[in-house]
């Protein structure tokens, strides 16, 4: 068994982890961590989240000093479900105490410092840790994933673009122009505190962070190739859908895009759709990444799909644990 201690637990990717963690063969709940100044410390999971009653009936406790020490105790695993600014100074604190730290915020998933200061408006006070961090896209980087100390877990919107878009990087099918992705995202990514924007019933579809998006960066440095990515938010609780347009190189025929998709054929949790589209409702509440593309001459559209808050943060973090302990990364995903 390893154990693990969750901090963030009382968001939307916190709380789903922790029920991944819960029935998990092979991984027990140490302890569920908010901030000191929370309204949800001293609650149970199972109360902010009626339907895991049974499952989670675990108090929230504040992170304290008391608490870091308990879980430099008892704990090998860290996940940080916190947001960005919070992750960044924890990991070291954590690390520090020998833990095998998992971060699903975006605090060192890029390699330069200045890509902080232009994408998530600060300076990167840990570069040290930025070098040292790996990307956690389970399907691509698993032996490194296994021997790191930080896993720096691949954010919601690269986890599916990537997935879509390696395989025809790889193959050497993409012409040297941009690649466009349009993507639309469940209210669910934008977390759980209260706001306007992301209050259901203001909700509209509609794009946001146009040119600017901390996402991109991450997008474009681990495919190698320029993207212009639009996230919008949408009226709906959960998943992700981007549709992707890639300009091939002249004479790339159907075969050859077929061909480069085979890379990811025999992975557990990626189903390939060939022509047929994939949906929302075909991934909510699944771990998988659902794939489809059709091709017009150099023209390919790319269809991907996955669930935010499964493949796109808790679910990955799950397979992340699992290749960090030998274990097939789909365990405890498939049938949860």
């Amino acid at each position: 068994m390893k154990n693990v201690a969750i901090v963030g637990a009382s968001g939307y990717s916190g709380v789903e982890l922790a029920s991944l963690v819960a029935k998990h063969p092979h991984l027990n709940i140490v302890g569920v961590y908010v901030s000191e100044g929370s309204q949800d410390k001293g609650k149970q999971l199972s109360e902010l989240y009626p339907e895991h009653v049974g499952l989670l009936d675990i108090s929230l406790e504040p992170l304290t000093d008391a608490a870091f020490k308990a879980i430099g105790a008892h704990a090998d695993y860290v996940c940080l479900c916190t947001d960005h600014h919070v992750s960044v100074e924890l990991a070291p604190q954590f690390l520090a105490l020998g833990k095998k730290v998992f971060d699903l915020s975006g605090g060192y998933r890029l390699h330069e410092t200045s890509d902080y200061d232009r994408y998530y408006g600060f300076a990167h006070p840990y570069p040290e840790w930025l070098e040292k961090a790996q990307y956690g896209l389970a399907e691509w980087y698993t032996d490194a994933i296994a021997d790191a100390e930080l896993v720096a877990v691949a954010g919601c919107y690269p986890t599916a673009a990537l997935n879509a878009l390696k395989p025809l990087k790889e193959a050497g099918l993409v012409a040297d122009q941009p690649i466009i992705i349009n993507a639309v995202s469940g209210v669910t990514g934008a977390g759980r505190k209260a706001a306007i924007n992301t209050h259901f019933c203001e909700v509209s579809l509609a794009p946001y962070g146009l040119f600017n998006h901390r996402h991109t960066p991450e997008i474009s440095q681990y495919l190698g190739h320029d993207v212009l990515f639009t996230p919008h938010l949408g009226n709906f609780a959960r998943g992700i859908l981007e549709t992707i347009y890639v300009t091939l190189k002249p004479e790339v025929t159907a075969a050859q895009v077929e061909a480069a998709y085979q890379v990811l054929a025999d992975e557990p949790l990626i189903r390939l759709k060939g022509k047929v589209m994939p949906s929302i409702k075909g991934v909510a509440n699944q771990p998988f990444v659902d794939i489809g593309w059709q091709q017009q001459g150099q023209q390919l559209i790319v269809v991907a799909a996955i669930d935010n808050l499964l493949k796109g943060a808790a679910g990955q973090a799950l397979q992340c644990m699992n290749i960090a302990s030998h274990w097939p990364s789909e365990l405890g995903l498939k049938g949860a």
